[in-house]
């Protein structure tokens, strides 16, 4: 069916991170000198987040099924979290029976013009998505809040008749205000993380009262 949206294989929730964990302290990590006097602790160390990010590759490979992927990441926050897992997908591809065609392209989402909200979201860059046709689409973000944008991209893209489209976040921010939209994979769910210090390599992440309207 185009467009296939049916929900992947239950992999579980991710990391779930409940709103009293402390954290750890940052005594015991080493971090980037820029980064002193801004952090509290550290949610979550790295070694977890690339573990995660490489089990989430080998739960795509297993869901589209070493067929070829169109790789749609939303700038800017995904770009780091993309190029890692893309990076991971395309080692369990080497070491297949199969090699795995990937292409990757960039895109920015704007839903709002002069601070009025627009009727239709507006996909900035990215090739003639028209080619999307009939492809196994993966969508790359860093953060699914509400989850109001993430469908409106969906919706956008479903007009373009791919086999299948999913969708990877690294962060899921649990908040009331969500409309029900999970990832159908993802690595982290919290409520109050609000962005990544650096990028997630740095494996640092900040907690604010803000909040992640995405």
């Amino acid at each position: 069916m185009a467009g296939n949206r049916e929900e992947a294989p239950d992999y579980g929730r991710g990391v779930v991170i409940m709103d009293d964990w402390p954290g750890y302290d940052l005594s015991l990590f080493t971090y980037p000198q820029h980064y002193y006097g801004d952090l509290e602790y550290v949610l979550i160390p790295h070694g977890i987040i690339v573990d995660r990010i490489e089990r989430l590759a080998k739960d795509i490979m297993k869901d589209i099924g070493y067929c070829d992927i169109m790789v749609l990441c939303v700038l800017k926050g995904g770009y780091k979290f993309c190029a890692d897992l893309v990076e991971h997908l395309k080692n369990i591809s080497r070491n297949s029976d199969r090699c795995v065609s990937m292409k990757v392209d960039f895109i920015r989402l704007k839903s709002y013009r002069n601070d009025q909200s627009m009727d239709e979201m507006q996909i900035i860059g990215g090739d003639d998505l028209s080619t999307l046709a009939g492809k196994n689409v993966l969508i790359v973000e860093d953060v699914v809040g509400t989850g109001r944008t993430m469908r409106a991209l969906l919706s956008s893209i479903e007009k373009y008749k791919p086999n299948k489209i999913k969708v990877a976040s690294l962060l899921v921010k649990r908040t009331p205000r969500s409309d029900g939209f999970r990832p159908d994979y993802d690595e982290t769910e919290h409520s109050q993380v609000k962005e990544l210090a650096g990028s997630q390599s740095s494996s640092l992440i900040r907690r604010t009262n803000e909040e992640v309207s995405s």
